[in-house]
């Protein structure tokens, strides 16, 4: 029976949740997700949670943050100046609100406003699940053989 392993694109049903069982993310309803087992297009422990299994197999996973979006830093929080912000943008600023903001490259990236002081507001870049630890259902419903799979006559 072929199981799933590095360089295999795979497609995959899953369902992840937080440890308190909150839902953050479902293929429910969708298109079941495809990617390369190693290729460094999922999280490291979701790709370990894939590798092995064969098409219908379902496994649960239990990735620690430091296997998922790795732990918080402090180092992105920013405090920007109020001043920088749009005037009519100011008044509707609210703590938990989602914004994007783009770098001097060019890069676009989401940022959660974490406190809004007097003249500054703290900008939380952290991915917004950085520092949990998440738990996968994940339903394997296919394999492609990578190109090292394949075997000439």
């Amino acid at each position: 029976m072929q199981t799933a392993k590095k360089g295999d694109k795979v497609k995959v049903h899953y369902h992840g949740k937080l440890t308190d069982g909150t839902t953050f993310d479902s293929s429910e309803g969708r298109e079941p997700l495809e990617f390369e087992v190693g290729s460094g297009q999922v999280i490291p422990g979701f790709d370990e949670g894939v590798t092995g299994l064969a098409i219908g197999e379902k496994r649960t996973v239990n990735i620690p943050a430091d296997q998922a979006y790795g732990q918080a830093s402090e180092d992105q929080v920013v405090e920007f100046p109020k001043e920088q912000f749009p005037a009519d943008m100011i008044s509707q600023l609210q703590v938990g609100m989602p914004l994007q903001m783009s770098n001097d490259q060019g890069q676009t990236f989401q940022v959660v406003i974490k406190e809004i002081k007097e003249n500054t507001v703290l900008l939380d870049a952290n991915h917004p699940l950085a520092g949990k630890d998440l738990t996968f259902d994940i339903e394997l419903v296919d394999i492609a053989p990578g190109k090292s799979s394949i075997i000439m006559p």
